[in-house]
């Protein structure tokens, strides 16, 4: 094995153009920044991602780095602690964490390659490969564009769930949402599982009227209901509905997982590896799920989350978001298909299998 010590990280920021105008629920947008991270260890580069604001160049760059140069990148649990110390002026929660995640997914992937073995195979496989699931459906989609998405996504591509965005909060249009699932449910037929993302959009009492009326639908998937941060009402809808309520996506830390679950919030807890503080804080996060009955669903990112999927016995499926879907081929090689509605990572290649091909284009910083 080559020499395992941490020379140096790099960072840089990428900003993508959406094909066209997006929004959901609460928010609308026009492209997608992502911000690329590089460890290197001799002739060894590991890379990871989170798809954040620039400034996580600065954190990587100015601060991270510092601390990891000149550490075994064997001791990956070790160099995520030392990080976890590194901040603790700064706080864990928004980009500090997103900053440290990109970091610790770029350390498991170099510590992988260095061992020459698939990443999965480090972090401790369970599972063959994993379930996925289509989404999309943004509330800025004419009838037109949703149809063509379902029909890629069911008809071309075999994936049998499917998510669209619902919650207009600027126009509280509940007819509208309701009118969409249904023509989602038309145009992904009977077998399709059919889930829902309100991006906190409603109130609880409005989400648990929405619920009811999803229902007819057979919509099994209601993620966001309420505000992340409103555990009780997330709660109160998950009591109201039939569907299975998700949250999580916001997690920074162990702690926010902790107070969701002790809340009975959720029937899946969604965790972002890009987010949470990478697979160190994925491992400790899933625990957390195991030991209360509950399983995991990957938030995005779907490339960097399938390692961590197939090495988590209680996981439930991946998000192929649409914009993510179509930022990680155009600057990485080695990404996965999701035709089928399954993935399952490369055993040939060491690491995550992904490398870094886009350098110059699209970047910010």
């Amino acid at each position: 094995m080559i020499g395992s010590a941490i020379e140096d990280l790099t960072a840089a920021a990428y900003r993508i153009p959406t094909p066209g105008p997006e929004a959901d629920g609460t928010l609308r947008w026009d492209g997608t920044t992502i911000v690329v991270v590089q460890v290197h260890c001799g002739d060894v580069t590991g890379l990871g991602w989170t798809y954040a604001n620039e400034a996580c160049v600065d954190l990587v760059r100015g601060v991270l780095a510092d601390r990891l140069r000149g550490r075994d990148v064997l001791d990956t649990p070790a160099c995520w602690h030392a990080m976890q110390r590194r901040v603790r002026n700064l706080g864990r929660v928004g980009l500090v964490s997103c900053a440290m995640s990109a970091v610790d997914i770029a350390l498991w992937d170099a510590a992988a390659r260095l061992r020459e073995m698939p990443l999965c195979r480090l972090l401790g496989r369970v599972h063959d490969s994993v379930d996925v699931y289509g989404s999309g459906g943004f509330t800025t989609y004419d009838e037109a564009r949703l149809t063509a998405q379902l029909e890629n996504w069911v008809g071309d591509q075999g994936i049998p769930r499917v998510k669209i965005k619902i919650g207009e909060a600027w126009g509280n249009r509940v007819e509208r949402d309701v009118a969409r699932v249904a023509h989602t449910r038309k145009v992904a037929g009977a077998n399709a599982e059919v889930y829902v993302d309100a991006n906190g959009a409603y109130s609880a009492a409005r989400a648990a009227r929405v619920g009811e009326l999803l229902a007819e639908w057979n919509v099994t998937w209601f993620e966001e209901p309420v505000s992340s941060d409103d555990l009780d009402g997330l709660r109160r809808v998950r009591d109201a509905v039939s569907a299975d309520v998700a949250a999580g996506e916001y997690g920074y830390d162990l702690p926010y997982f902790r107070r969701m679950l002790d809340a009975g919030s959720v029937d899946c807890l969604q965790v972002d590896v890009t987010r949470c503080g990478g697979y160190t804080e994925w491992l400790r996060i899933t625990a957390l799920a195991a030991a209360a009955n509950l399983d995991v669903s990957a938030h995005c990112a779907p490339n960097v989350s399938v390692p961590a999927a197939v090495a988590t016995a209680n996981f439930r499926h991946v998000e192929w978001f649409a914009d993510h879907e179509r930022i990680e081929p155009m600057l990485f090689t080695g990404t996965l298909s999701p035709d089928g509605g399954s993935v399952a990572p490369d055993l040939s290649a060491p690491g995550h299998g992904l490398a870094f091909s886009a350098e110059g284009r699209y970047r910010i910083r």
